[in-house]
């Protein structure tokens, strides 16, 4: 039998309504805050040990999400260095009363792994 892969999000979690901005959404700020803890725990597993976020780059807002929406946080670390590394975030959701997910935010963020002096170290993988 053939094994068939399905991606697994690093975090998945339901919006509630104290996660709304002005315009009925949910904040901006709150969906960078679940991308910065699932890139986390993604960089942490692959160092073994204390990370600090550095840099985001190339953060883009695809769609809103709404309260409601299940979201789910994916992460794939598409670049090793001597002390960081770098995590695609790409973020996706599944509205009331559909089965497809709809990508709504991604970016990269950037991780330097950290030594017992919060100092940057280097990456043993």
């Amino acid at each position: 039998m053939e094994k068939i892969y399905k991606r697994q999000p690093t975090i998945r979690t339901l919006p509630k309504h104290s996660n709304i901005n002005s315009n009925g959404h949910i904040f901006g700020g709150w969906i960078l805050s679940q991308m910065d803890s699932a890139a986390g725990v993604e960089a942490i597993r692959y160092v073994g040990g204390p990370v600090a976020t550095v840099a985001i780059e190339a953060m883009k807002f695809h769609a809103p999400v709404n309260v409601g929406d299940w979201l789910s946080v994916y992460t794939d670390i598409t670049n090793v260095g001597r002390t960081s590394l770098t995590i695609h975030i790409e973020v996706t959701v599944v509205r009331r009363g559909e089965e497809e997910e709809t990508k709504v935010t991604e970016g990269d963020f950037v991780f330097v792994a950290l030594d017992e002096n919060h100092g940057p170290t280097e990456i043993k993988s």
